[in-house]
């Protein structure tokens, strides 16, 4: 699977010891934040691994940042997106079961090291049964995202 992971000023930290311990099972891309211009803001470094996801760059993606909160709220501006910030192995899970997500944020300063990785694998070893009990509601996840956003 191919896995972009990427951190602002706060979480670049939890990002690459995520990515060193994802490199084994997966191609790992870290994305870089840059100190200056528009990479600066988590918004829009949220937004150039989401466009990434969406355009099938990349399979699935980690955000972090201090909280988590900031990078969840940018992804999930980008239409098409189903983003959700896990601090516990069961979200993580069923973000990708019952929700989809593509993309699950973390804060690094919410939580440590060792549980952001079993996270992240969790969330990556589930899938997504599209015909399965969950399919429904993400069929109106996307209806109300084209309502506002005409994906």
């Amino acid at each position: 699977m191919k896995i972009a992971v990427a951190g602002d000023s706060a979480g670049e930290g939890l990002a690459k010891a995520l990515a060193d311990h994802l490199k084994d099972k997966h191609e790992v891309a870290e994305i870089s934040r840059t100190d200056q211009g528009p990479d600066a803001f988590y918004a829009n470094l949220s937004d150039r691994v989401a466009s990434a996801v969406l355009a099938g760059e990349y399979d699935r993606a980690i955000l972090c940042c201090g909280t988590g909160i900031g990078v969840c709220l940018a992804a999930n501006k980008v239409p098409g997106i189903r983003a959700a910030q896990c601090h516990d192995t069961y979200s993580a899970g069923k973000a990708a079961t019952s929700n989809n997500a593509q993309i699950i944020t973390m804060g690094a300063r919410v939580i440590g090291a060792e549980l952001a990785k079993d996270i992240a694998d969790a969330f990556l070893s589930a899938a997504f049964d599209p015909e399965g009990r969950s399919a429904g509601n993400v069929k109106a996840i996307d209806d109300v995202d084209a309502k506002y956003n005409k994906v």
